[in-house]
C-alpha cells in the first residue's frame, strides 16, 4: 500500500531520529499515579515540556533545516509559529549560522516571544502580525514569495511529520511493549501524522485519539468535509493548537488511518453527508486499532494545567495539557497502558489570571449576571444580605452607567462555594425583587469579560 503522504513513513522517521541524534533530548516517559488512580488504566505521560525549547516542535523544525541545500540556507528561512516552532526554528538557525524570519500572532504570549529571540541569538528577526496563526503563515508566504527565502512549515511537511514522529519511536522503545492508547493534540496535526504513521507501522493494534480544543476543531472540519476546511472563527486561547486550517498532510493521514469524529455543534453544516463517522462521545470505544478526533472545552484545558501544577509540578502550556484534559472524558479500558503527549511548557505566568478564570467558570464555581437594582436606598445591602449564600463571593461589582453608582444595572461576577450552589442562587434572586440576567458562557456579551 502506498503511504497517504510521500515522504512520511517509518523509514523516514528512523531516519529523522538518526539526524535528530545528540541534537534533542530524549524526553522521560513518566508513569502519573494520580492520573492511573482517577482513570483505572495505566497513565504514562511523554515530557516533551522538558525539551530544551519547552516543546515538540524542534524535532520537526531541526529535521527540515537539517535536510536544506547550501542554497536554501544562503536564501535565508523564514516560517510561521504561535511560538514553539518557532523556538525549534530558531535555535536550528543559531545553531546552523542561516538567518531566518519569523512571524508569529501578535498574540503570541510574550514569553515565547523572548524564548524565541533568546534560542535564535541574533540569527532571527521577529515580526508579529494578525490575531491568528493563519493570519501570520499568510504573511510569511508573502515574503517566502517577495524574496526567494525557504519556507519551513510548522506541520504541513512530510520532513517536519517525519521528525515529530521520532516521539512515537521514542514512546515505544521506552514503554519496552506496546502502548494500548496513546492520547495527542492536535493543532495543525503534523505531530500527529508523524506518530500515526509509526505506530500504525510497527503497533497497528494501538488505539489513537486526537484532541482538538473545542474552539478551534479543523481536524474534524477537515475529515467531515472530505478535504481541509477553513473554519469562520477560532477561539486562540489555546495558541499552540488553534489553527483555522489543518494542513493536508495530517489531514491526508488520519483519513487513510480510518479516523472518526466526536460530534461538534461546529460541525453542522459543513456536510451534509459526512466524510468520516460522527459519533457521540458516549459512544466512543476506545478499541484495538481504533482512531479517534475528539475534542475538550478550553475551561477543561485550565483545569488540567491547574492541576498537572499543583499535583505533579508540570509547568504545562495550554497546548501542553490539552491531551491530558481528555482523559477525564474518556472511557479507558481497564489496566490498559496510556501514554498521553504533554507536548510543551512554554506557558507565561502572567496568563494565569485567566487560566484561573476559565477553569473556574469550566467547573461551574464562576457566574457573571446583570443586576439592575431598585432606585431606592439599601438596595445593595438587601442583595449582600439575602442572594448571596454564606460560601458565595463577589468577585467583580461594576456598575454600568459610571454616572451613577448607587443605584441602576451592575454587572456582579459571584463565585460560588459549590457548584451546586447555583440553583439556590438563582432560586433567591428570582423572589427578590431585583431584575437579573445570567450571562451565559458563549453568548456575544460574554465573550467581552473573557
Amino acid at each position: 500500500m502506498d503511504d497517504p503522504v510521500p515522504g512520511l513513513n517509518r523509514g523516514s522517521i528512523i531516519e529523522a531520529a538518526e539526524r535528530l541524534a545528540g541534537v534533542i533530548v530524549r524526553t522521560p516517559l513518566e508513569p502519573c499515579p494520580r492520573l492511573s488512580v482517577d482513570t483505572g488504566a495505566r497513565v504514562y505521560l511523554k515530557r516533551e515540556d522538558l525539551q530544551s525549547v519547552r516543546s515538540y516542535k524542534i524535532r520537526g523544525a531541526y529535521n527540515v533545516m537539517a535536510q536544506l541545500s547550501d542554497a536554501e540556507r544562503a536564501a535565508g528561512v523564514v516560517a510561521a509559529s504561535a511560538g514553539n516552532h518557532a523556538q525549534g526554528v530558531a535555535f536550528a538557525c543559531a545553531t546552523m549560522g542561516v538567518q531566518g524570519r519569523i512571524y508569529v500572532p501578535t498574540t503570541t504570549p510574550k514569553q515565547k516571544r523572548d524564548r524565541i529571540n533568546w534560542h535564535g541569538k541574533g540569527f532571527v528577526e521577529l515580526i508579529a502580525v494578525g490575531e491568528t496563526y493563519d493570519a501570520a503563515a499568510s504573511a510569511a508566504q508573502a515574503d517566502v514569495l517577495r524574496t526567494g527565502a525557504t519556507w519551513i512549515h510548522a506541520f504541513d511537511d512530510p520532513r517536519t511529520a517525519s521528525g515529530q514522529g521520532t516521539i512515537g519511536e521514542e514512546i515505544v522503545d521506552q514503554l519496552g511493549e506496546a502502548p494500548d492508547v496513546v492520547v495527542l493534540p492536535v493543532g495543525g496535526a503534523g505531530c500527529m501524522a508523524g506518530i500515526v504513521t509509526y505506530l500504525r507501522d510497527v503497533v497497528p493494534d494501538v488505539a489513537i485519539v486526537g484532541v482538538e480544543p473545542s474552539g478551534a476543531a479543523s481536524l474534524a472540519a477537515a475529515l467531515v468535509n472530505g478535504s481541509p476546511y477553513t473554519l469562520d472563527v477560532i477561539d486562540p486561547f489555546v495558541d499552540g493548537a488553534s489553527v483555522k486550517r489543518i494542513g493536508g498532510l495530517g489531514h491526508a493521514v488520519m483519513a487513510a488511518a480510518g479516523a472518526r469524529v466526536v460530534a461538534h455543534p461546529d460541525l453542522a453544516g459543513i456536510a451534509q453527508t459526512p466524510a468520516v463517522p460522527v459519533v457521540e462521545l458516549a459512544d466512543v470505544e476506545v478499541a484495538p486499532g481504533s482512531v479517534t478526533i475528539m475534542h475538550v472545552d478550553e475551561g477543561a484545558v485550565c483545569s488540567t494545567m491547574l492541576e498537572m501544577y499543583q499535583n505533579e509540578g508540570i509547568i504545562a502550556e495550554p497546548a501542553g495539557a490539552l491531551a491530558t484534559a481528555a482523559l477525564a472524558e474518556l472511557s479507558l479500558p481497564a489496566n490498559a497502558r496510556v501514554v498521553s503527549l504533554v507536548s510543551g511548557g512554554n506557558n507565561d505566568v502572567s496568563r494565569y489570571g485567566e487560566v484561573i478564570e476559565r477553569s473556574l467558570v469550566h467547573r461551574g464555581l464562576k457566574h457573571y449576571f446583570l443586576v439592575n437594582f431598585p432606585q431606592e436606598p439599601g438596595a445593595l445591602r438587601r442583595f449582600l444580605d439575602e442572594v448571596l449564600g454564606p460560601d458565595d463571593d463577589i468577585t467583580l461589582f461594576e456598575y454600568v452607567k459610571r454616572n451613577n453608582r448607587d443605584t441602576g444595572e451592575a454587572l456582579v461576577g459571584i463565585e460560588l462555594g459549590d457548584p451546586t450552589g447555583l440553583e439556590g442562587l438563582q432560586s433567591r434572586m428570582s423572589r427578590s425583587r431585583l431584575n437579573v440576567e445570567r450571562l451565559e458562557p458563549g453568548s456575544p456579551a460574554y465573550r467581552y469579560l473573557t
